[in-house]
């Protein structure tokens, strides 16, 4: 039996404690729940499950109560020199009548998945619901940044769960310090104690939740202080719904504009936009203990989201074995700001690729393994080019058969959206958000949008997808092009722009660029937008 988990048992009244100390799953129990007058809980990966028929009695609770440290006004207690935690249910007489006992834990290795984003040097926010090993990751975080990156690291600890009860910190923060905070109201005022009294370069802090710590947050990240933190939350989208803890990521607010910019973006007179820079200029979503999705550049991503546009994190899981794979996909929820406020997001153009930051397939979710690797593309024009395929809705499949037997092209014309490479539909079926078109939305698959349904517009359409524009080049010096850019990255340069292309060699590119372990995005609009090449 794990020795830390036994002191916690070892806090229950002597017949649960023999009851659980015996159970052939302990080494994953995550929590044990008494309430009065209820059989006691215990709480695993996988499952709850009853331990004892007998009922919860308040003398239960009292024993509990007498083995711990003394309740705060949060709530929480723990047990000296352990990462236990045991929040405490009252009632209206301030007396206890329910205990969560969480199990807390040293999981070595976890951040092995996002060293090289942590020796940065940014400010970092970690978001993710509870229990998914935010405060794990933290902990494990501040140990690195003190004992490996030989960096002064002040860790601001509100309920002691990230160097436990006591006052000398749990050995897992290796040599980082540790601030304790006497109430959670005043945890704020500590994060600034911490900058102006010990002179960090790091600062650390769980939970964040108010509107005073995210305006700390801005102070320190103004003073040049690196700053990692954890905040509750799924994903970026339900951060920038809470009016609170926006701020850390820039703030959002409505925008008016005047009569002539509202005719040029053909769109409402009121938008949202970002206040300000983040706090966090990275965002690192934990989806569960053992994946995650980095979002390298906070501000640029929510300007994409504000306009409606789905951004593509870096997803990172690791296995059991250590080893760490990265795809580049999508979110599951394509979220705008200004749909939630009763807004419609209209196309502008029938050129618009909607709802997908690239047009390009890199773009799309596939995962590494997934993708074709680029050196089985062909290099040359001449050569067969492998077929783009569509899926039409609401444009008659025989009108565009009818078109494309006049116009040879390399399309092929499918009518299974997992299949599809893009989405083509009009701008009157857009409006209607049908469940197709939200399905291809979440599955990140390019929606391109018909003004109407005419055969000029198709035309346009074809010669967008598959003919290479004025001063676009060939498949083969395309490649070329991407490759020397390649070379140049692993060079040491930062980031390589290469020339505008159409659609189609862009995905090449960005396949050319994932295979030799270079990021790749996609910039600026038709016919102009070209990839660019940047260091992971």
């Amino acid at each position: 039996m794990d020795n830390e988990i036994n002191v916690l048992i070892k806090a229950l009244p002597l017949p649960l404690y023999k009851i659980l100390s015996e159970h052939p799953n302990l080494e994953n129990l995550l929590e044990i729940v008494l309430d009065y007058g209820r059989p006691p809980e215990a709480r695993f990966n996988d499952k709850s499950e009853i331990f004892s028929k007998k009922n919860v009695t308040k003398s239960d609770l009292e024993y509990v109560g007498k083995k711990i440290g003394k309740f705060m006004p949060d709530n929480r207690a723990g047990i000296q020199r352990t990462l236990h935690r045991i929040s405490a249910i009252k009632n209206r007489e301030n007396k206890t009548i329910g205990l969560t006992m969480r199990v807390g834990r040293v999981i070595n290795g976890t951040i092995n998945v996002i060293d090289d984003i942590v020796k940065k040097g940014e400010s970092i926010l970690f978001l993710g619901p509870p229990g998914v090993g935010k405060t794990t990751m933290l902990r494990e975080v501040s140990k690195f940044l003190a004992d490996e990156m030989k960096k002064r690291v002040v860790i601001v600890d509100t309920s002691n769960e990230i160097a436990g009860d006591g006052d000398i910190p749990h050995p897992a923060i290796g040599s980082s310090r540790r601030m304790q905070v006497t109430s959670p109201h005043m945890q704020h005022s500590v994060m600034i104690e911490a900058v102006e009294n010990h002179m960090p370069e790091v600062i650390l802090i769980d939970e964040m939740g108010t509107e005073l710590e995210a305006a700390a947050a801005r102070t320190i990240a103004e003073r040049g202080v690196q700053l990692i933190a954890t905040a509750h939350g799924n994903t970026l989208q339900n951060l920038m719904l809470n009016t609170t803890l926006s701020e850390l990521i820039g703030g959002i607010q409505t925008v008016t504009l005047g009569d002539q910019e509202a005719r040029r973006r053909r769109g409402q007179k009121t938008v949202l936009e970002r206040k300000g820079p983040p706090s966090f200029p990275i965002l690192i979503e934990l989806a569960a203990r053992d994946q995650v999705a980095i979002h390298r550049d906070v501000a640029s991503t929510i300007d994409r989201l504000l306009r409606g546009i789905s951004p593509t994190p870096e997803i990172r899981h690791i296995d059991s074995a250590g080893v760490i794979s990265r795809s580049q996909i999508g979110f599951q929820d394509t979220y705008s700001p200004e749909q939630a406020a009763g807004q419609t997001s209209e196309p502008k153009e029938s050129s618009d690729i909607l709802d997908t930051p690239e047009y390009d397939k890199s773009d799309r979710g596939l995962s590494q393994a997934e993708q074709t690797p680029w050196s089985s593309f062909p290099t040359d024009q001449s050569s067969s080019i492998p077929n783009t395929r569509v899926l039409p809705y609401g444009v008659g499949v025989a009108r565009v058969r009818e078109f494309l037997a006049r116009n040879p092209a390399n399309i092929e014309l499918v009518d299974d959206l997992k299949q599809t490479d893009v989405l083509l539909t009009t701008k009157a079926q857009y409006r209607k958000r049908s469940t197709l078109l939200q399905n291809a939305q979440h599955q990140g698959v390019p929606i391109y949008v018909l003004r109407k349904n005419t055969e000029g517009q198709l035309d346009h359409f074809i010669r967008n997808l598959s003919s290479p524009r004025s001063g676009e080049t060939g498949v083969h010096t395309a490649l070329t092009d991407a490759a020397s850019g390649v070379d140049r990255v692993h060079q040491g340069e930062y980031e390589v722009e290469l020339e505008p292309q159409n659609a189609y060699i862009r995905r090449l590119q960005h396949v050319l660029a994932s295979e030799s372990n270079v990021n790749s995005k996609s910039r600026g609009r038709d016919p102009k937008r070209r990839v660019t090449l940047y260091q992971q």
